[in-house]
């Protein structure tokens, strides 16, 4: 479908929902959603973001610019995932703690239908998150108009929101600890300042800083690692080891292809 007949579809979905609490992440999906709302109905439209160690300060910083500019509605909450010991454990289903945690702050704050920016695409993968979604009874917008990720980006792209139809995805900063390792907020924060830092070094559409048992591992789009030298590598790993030792890291600094959830174990069958 076109970014017009996506928009029409979404429209009519957030219309028929009437007042909602956008959950509001700051990446391309939820910015979105929260764009959407507002424009069709400011009155009916409250947006809801949660910080905390795991959230990348920039997403936080793009919601309070854009809450800024266009007027939302918003309020920052702390969810509270990092007091919950299932949360911090890191277990396989760590996103269904994470959203339950979230939903729960929401729904204590709004009288209105909890919204979140997930998509088509996202009902393929694993998803524990979206467990936490149904227990709370959130609906999901663009699932309801039928729209894909590339949906969402051409109907940023249509509004002229060329700094978020063009966002890299970046999830939070726990996605990138090895299922199964604790999650520690110093980790989290060196993960924070080992990408920033690399973004500012190379010319990368993707990085990924995991924290593995045995390795502290990047990993950067095809292009952008292929175009790396012998010694650039050594001098770059040198940097990242400097960033994460102050946070107890002790692991060798690898450089691999980006593959997307690669921290993720999976639960067996």
């Amino acid at each position: 479908m076109t970014a017009e007949q996506a928009l029409t579809r979404l429209e009519t979905v957030l219309t028929d929902i009437g007042d909602a609490g956008v959950a509001v992440s700051g990446g391309v999906d939820s910015m979105t959603l929260a764009f959407v709302a507002h424009r069709l109905s400011p009155d009916h439209a409250r947006m809801l973001h949660a910080v905390s160690p795991a959230v990348p300060e920039d997403a936080t910083e793009r919601v309070r610019r854009y809450a800024s500019q266009q007027g939302w509605v918003l309020e920052i909450l702390n969810a509270g995932e990092f007091d919950d010991p299932a949360y911090m454990a890191n277990p396989h289903d760590r996103c269904f703690h994470c959203k339950t945690n979230l939903y729960d702050s929401i729904a204590a704050r709004v009288q209105g239908q909890i919204v979140s920016g997930a998509n088509v695409d996202d009902l393929g993968d694993y998803r524990p998150g979206l467990r936490a979604a149904a227990d709370h009874d959130v609906r999901h917008p663009f699932v309801e108009a039928g729209m894909t990720k590339a949906d969402v980006r051409a109907v940023a792209a249509h509004l002229e929101l060329d700094d978020l139809a063009e966002l890299p995805a970046s999830p939070c900063l726990s996605s990138r600890v090895q299922t199964g390792i604790a999650i520690d907020p110093s980790v989290l924060g060196a993960i924070y300042r080992v990408e920033k830092r690399l973004r500012a070094e190379i010319d990368a559409e993707t990085v990924r800083c995991r924290i593995r048992s045995d390795a502290v591992v990047i990993e950067l789009d095809d292009q952008a690692l292929g175009a790396l030298s012998a010694d650039r590598r050594i001098a770059l790993g040198e940097q990242v080891g400097d960033l994460v030792r102050s946070s107890g890291l002790e692991q060798v600094v690898t450089f691999e292809p980006y593959r997307m959830g690669s921290a993720f174990v999976r639960p067996q069958a």
